[in-house]
């Protein structure tokens, strides 16, 4: 991926660093977390983390920290428009301003709406969002309360140690994802797998779920064709791949493999494998990204 020279985004909001960060779950500063927490592996947790917050809820209750445990701290006050200067901070900021100039042009012409750009916020080891406590170990995620990405950047090591899916695209398939998961938020899908969590139907909560989270990464198709197709020479041979490689080890049935040894396809919150990996190709392959297509992942019978 040749993103170096490129513009960086002004959404970024880099807490690294900052007074509080501490390691809420005893890690320091670029560590990677440790495989247990509360007898949850690093992959459930970040799959309960995800899935919490575009269901609406606070994942923190869950894991025993936050609000109800009495260890929150206040969602700490500063502003987007930082310049991070080291490698990986440019990075990411350079990948959010590729999906902005790509979302800046679809957004109008198929919503008719001008594209409200998220924030991302750059955080090390632990920190507050409108969606409650987040840390190193609940890996990306997008909080539809407050609008913003949170991404503590040691993930970029475990894509690749963890999850042995390594590359810069890689990671910039992870914020495409996000930023898919925001532009949900605006459309009103992410109100449509409330209101179904609503109703307390495991069975439906689970679906609803795995049709938002493969439509988010039919969306980060989207912006990966018009990426390769406009994007000049970001896009190289191979970076696709490494987005698909990406998709695939985190699917619901590989992750359970890892951590418990077999696979219940009724407990799918993200989709399988094969899922993931065939709704990107499928949006990077078509680049359709109208109202109509969407629509088809909560009305199809069958993913």
């Amino acid at each position: 991926m040749r993103w170096q020279g490129r513009q960086g985004s002004s959404n970024v909001e880099d807490r690294r660093g900052q007074k509080g960060s501490g390691g809420m779950f005893g890690g320091g500063r670029g560590k990677m977390p440790s495989r247990q927490s509360g007898g949850m592996g690093i992959i459930g947790i970040i799959l309960l983390f995800l899935i919490a917050n575009q269901c609406g809820f606070d994942p923190s209750s869950l894991m025993g920290v936050g609000a109800n445990s009495g260890t929150s701290t206040p969602v700490q006050e500063t502003t987007a428009g930082d310049n991070p200067t080291d490698q990986m901070g440019q990075f990411v900021s350079v990948v959010l301003k590729e999906t902005e100039d790509v979302w800046n042009q679809i957004f109008p012409r198929e919503f008719n709406a001008r594209y409200p750009a998220p924030v991302l916020v750059l955080f090390s080891d632990r920190t507050t969002s409108g969606c409650g406590a987040a840390s190193s170990q609940t890996g990306p995620f997008y909080c539809p309360a407050d609008q913003k990405v949170y991404i503590d950047l040691s993930f970029y090591d475990q894509l690749r140690t963890r999850f042995r899916a390594p590359g810069d695209f890689a990671m910039a398939y992870v914020i495409a994802h996000e930023v898919g998961h925001h532009i949900q938020n605006q459309l009103g899908y992410t109100t449509i797998v409330n209101n179904v969590r609503r109703r307390g139907n495991q069975s439906e909560t689970n679906d609803a779920s795995v049709r938002l989270e493969l439509q988010a990464d039919y969306l980060a198709g989207v912006w990966a064709h018009y990426a390769d197709r406009y994007g000049g020479d970001l896009i190289e041979d191979g970076d696709i791949q490494e987005a698909l490689t990406a998709a695939a080890a985190i699917g619901d049935d590989n992750i359970q493999r890892q951590t418990q040894g077999y696979v219940v396809e009724d407990s799918f919150t993200h989709g399988s494998s094969e899922q993931r990996v065939r709704y990107f190709s499928a949006g990077y392959r078509t680049g359709d990204a109208s109202k109509a297509t969407l629509d088809q992942f909560f009305q199809a019978r069958e993913l």
